[in-house]
């Protein structure tokens, strides 16, 4: 594989850490101080809807919930107001490790590695593997603290319409689940290092942004699809004069209770007293429902869980880029290249 080429060395004093953060601070202070502004933004409107937008709503369904046979008015802009701008936020939030995602594979690397400007720090005493410590570190932090607040500050204004408002969205949508917990914090890491791996392997900003970006999706699939496995769910039987099986929650699986104690996954038709599904179920010799399902308070053991499993995709993302750098600069120092 071909090694990156390293110009002539410019200056023979090594370059200590105090001068590379500051380097990357000036050279990535625009996209710094957009996230810093994304940050704050969302984050004011996420107070702005757990506080007056919930408390607005609440009132309003508390007008509607109080209307008799003849009707009454009630604020029904309120309550609209409040599902737009949670669904707005809520998408805002979820969208950040691929914003991360974007910046990283488009800017954070491939950029310097096009422009030389990578190259230029080599020859100052900087070992590529110094260099892209520090690439890391430093918006590894600022991204871990932004994201996770605003994942906490969004749990916080889903929290306060519970028990308040009708139609607030519960635990298990889809949305709400991947906003409302550190997961979110540790997919924004994980775009991070995927697109410094990307935009070392690609050498192109528009490659490697839509390469991070794939990879980013990809990892929150598996991790959407694999998180109703990654802790033992409960189990709930009913009868079958019901029309779904009993359990709410997140589920794993739900069929029929055979009279030997068998389960059979889906075949459900409805409650047996439709002529239909009594012929349905005395078919399968079917006495009742089982429901395999996480309720809520799975919550936090299934976040922490997949929290875990994406930091160590991201541990090994970080650790596939600096043996990714090391093949294609070589284990030579930057000061010995230098030297020649």
């Amino acid at each position: 594989m071909t090694a990156l080429a390293t110009p002539p060395a410019l200056a023979s004093r090594p370059a200590r850490s105090p001068h590379l953060l500051r380097w990357l601070i000036r050279l990535h202070r625009p996209a710094l101080l957009s996230w810093i502004a994304f940050v704050l933004v969302v984050g004011g409107l996420l107070l702005w809807v757990g506080g007056p937008l919930t408390d607005a709503s609440a009132a309003a369904w508390k007008q509607y919930d109080a209307c008799g046979a003849e009707g009454c008015s009630y604020d029904a802009a309120a309550i609209g107001r409040y599902k737009d701008w949670y669904n707005y936020t809520t998408i805002a939030v979820v969208a950040a490790p691929f914003l991360v995602a974007a910046w990283s594979g488009a800017a954070l690397v491939s950029r310097e590695l096009e422009s030389g400007t990578a190259q230029l720090a080599w020859t100052q005493a900087v070992s590529p593997a110094r260099w892209l410590a520090v690439k890391l570190a430093v918006p590894a932090v600022l991204i871990a603290v932004g994201s996770g607040l605003l994942a906490g500050l969004h749990h916080w204004a889903w929290s306060s319409g519970q028990g308040r408002i009708d139609t607030v969205k519960g635990w298990t949508d889809i949305g709400t689940y991947a906003a409302n917990g550190p997961a979110t914090a540790a997919m924004a890491l994980a775009g991070l290092a995927g697109g410094a791996l990307w935009g070392l392997y690609r050498y192109n900003s528009l490659g490697a942004l839509v390469g991070s970006l794939a990879s980013t999706g990809f990892l929150w699939s598996v991790v959407a699809l694999a998180t109703p496995h990654l802790w033992p769910s409960v189990t709930e039987t009913s009868s079958l004069k019901h029309s779904v099986p009993a359990g709410s929650g997140i589920v794993v699986d739900q069929g029929l209770v055979t009279s030997t104690g068998t389960h059979i996954s889906g075949h459900i038709c409805g409650s047996i007293t439709y002529g239909q599904c009594r012929t349905v179920y005395a078919k399968l010799d079917a006495v009742g429902y089982y429901s395999h399902y996480h309720p809520q308070s799975h919550y936090w053991p299934l976040q922490l869980t997949s929290t875990a499993l994406i930091l160590a995709v991201t541990a090994a993302l970080t650790v596939a880029a600096f043996h990714l750098l090391k093949r294609r600069t070589g284990s030579a120092p930057a000061r010995k290249a230098a030297a020649v």
